[in-house]
């Protein structure tokens, strides 16, 4: 009986400890500075994002699952206003309160972006393959990409840019995006409920602003043609994830 329960505890001691082994791994994967990081807890670099404040006792969870770190170059001193790029670069996770809240962040809508695509051979939409870099910066995120193949070869990168830090309580919106080119092109219909798009959720080039009613708006004019330089960085300039965390070496 003494040597059944022994068996008995050794089974369920390492059952314990293959459950433990089992446990998905946390890592690092970007610093922004000396006291805010950014984890990924899961397998193969995929699964929950974590975001940490030491200075501010901030510890939140952006994404629930399957989040994927971005893999060019991502500079942010930004500290307020935070944008998290994900891999395919869909769309940006971002926090308005220094990381305590989280939303999701889009680019211009697809209809609009294909009706000026038509005008002005500006880029679809952003993606793995074009992206170049992202900068947040003054509340402020700066999506660099480069034209797609089929485009002008003397055209210039584009930058996909969110609007200024505030909104404007005073602008009388509509229930479409005038977009202003001619005759031949309606008016982007938007939802009846639609108001505006709050700071910072929406990603839009210059060259698509200067078409549409929102260039009307404060907090999308004197928006820059370039990325405003950033000095004094001390956080990382790219994510960084160990494919193998969690597993044994030999």
């Amino acid at each position: 009986m003494k040597e059944l329960c022994v068996g008995i505890i050794t089974t369920a001691v390492l059952f314990a400890a293959a459950c433990k082994a089992s446990e998905p791994p946390t890592q690092v994967v970007y610093r922004f500075d000396d006291h805010r990081y950014l984890e990924l807890k899961g397998w193969d670099c995929e699964g929950e994002l974590w975001y940490t404040d030491t200075k501010r006792g901030i510890h939140t969870k952006p994404v629930s699952q399957f989040y994927q770190i971005f893999s060019k170059t991502y500079i942010h001193p930004s500290e307020k206003y935070i944008a998290v790029p994900t891999k395919n670069v869909s769309e940006f996770i971002i926090s308005k309160d220094y990381g305590k809240n989280w939303q999701i962040a889009v680019f211009a809508p697809e209809t609009l972006e294909i009706r000026l695509r038509a005008w002005s051979n500006q880029s679809v939409h952003p993606d793995q393959q074009n992206a170049i870099s992202f900068t947040v910066i003054n509340n402020q995120g700066y999506l660099v990409i480069k034209p797609y193949d089929g485009g002008n070869k003397d055209q210039r990168n584009f930058i996909y840019m969110s609007s200024k830090p505030f909104d404007d309580s005073g602008f009388k919106s509509k229930d479409y995006i005038d977009i202003g080119l001619d005759t031949n092109y309606k008016p982007l219909q938007m939802p009846k409920s639609f108001s505006d798009w709050s700071w910072g959720t929406l990603y839009i080039t210059n060259g698509e602003l200067d078409q549409t009613g929102l260039k009307e708006m404060k907090k999308y004019q004197g928006l820059p043609d370039k990325v405003p330089d950033v000095k004094g960085y001390t956080g990382w300039d790219h994510m960084r994830c160990d494919m193998d965390a969690g597993r044994k070496r030999n």
